[in-house]
């Protein structure tokens, strides 16, 4: 397979999906459990440390590169594949339609709750990412307390309705694309598979469940 079929063709694009599937599931771990920090209690002192270290030197901030990059191409990707499935179908339906027999509704949607959560991580980009980077900019490396711009920021229902939304639909994403991703860089051994499902399945809940309980922390006034 050559390099332009790796972006071009059903098999390289689904490859490539599954890649860098694994590889935002591993950033959603790292990124949960510097955010869980903030249940320290201790005012933001653990988090903001957590913080500093992920915006303040060279090493993480290399690897923030690799990231956007890494979400780009599975959005991409992502995009390619739902325009190649819809143009193969075209406008007939399916001729018998099994609903969750055949499949999860959230498998079947999976560019729609994909599109949901683009939105949301523009949103939080927006929100705590950009204005740390461009104060680091202009103040010379001076960092925002992002723990108190937290609390700002989930001090406002509509940001907080937001984001448990934006959870929600991440964890449908998950339920399927986990799963998926693994079974697509070949793990076909049956009693593998099952093991791989029930694992999507916890993280798809615990994942975004530790990430809508942090604006509700905030929001409810449970952190100090």
């Amino acid at each position: 397979m050559t390099w332009k079929q790796v972006f071009t063709s059903s098999i390289g694009q689904k490859i490539s999906m599954a890649l860098t599937g694994i590889f935002l599931i591993l950033f959603l771990i790292v990124h949960v459990g510097l955010n869980a920090c903030i249940w320290a209690n201790d005012g933001g002192k653990m988090f903001n440390e957590a913080a500093h270290f992920m915006g303040g030197y060279w090493v993480p901030r290399v690897l923030e590169i690799g990231l956007f990059a890494g979400i780009v191409l599975h959005i991409v990707q992502g995009l390619m594949l739902e325009v190649s499935n819809r143009k193969k179908r075209g406008d007939q339906p399916y001729a018998v339609s099994y609903g969750n027999r055949g499949s999860k509704w959230y498998s079947r949607s999976m560019g729609l709750l994909g599109t949901i959560v683009l939105l949301f991580l523009i949103v939080h980009l927006a929100d705590f990412w950009l204005p740390n980077r461009v104060h680091q900019g202009f103040l010379l490396g001076e960092e925002i307390n992002l723990y108190d711009k937290m609390r700002e920021v989930f001090s406002q229902t509509w940001i907080v309705v937001v984001y448990i939304l934006g959870c929600i639909s991440l964890g449908y994403h998950l339920a399927h694309g986990f799963y998926s991703a693994f079974k697509t860089m070949g793990v076909y051994n049956k009693r593998h598979l099952i093991l791989i499902r029930w694992c999507g399945y916890a993280f798809s809940v615990v994942v975004p469940l530790a990430f809508a309980m942090m604006p509700l922390s905030f929001y409810f006034g449970w952190l100090k």
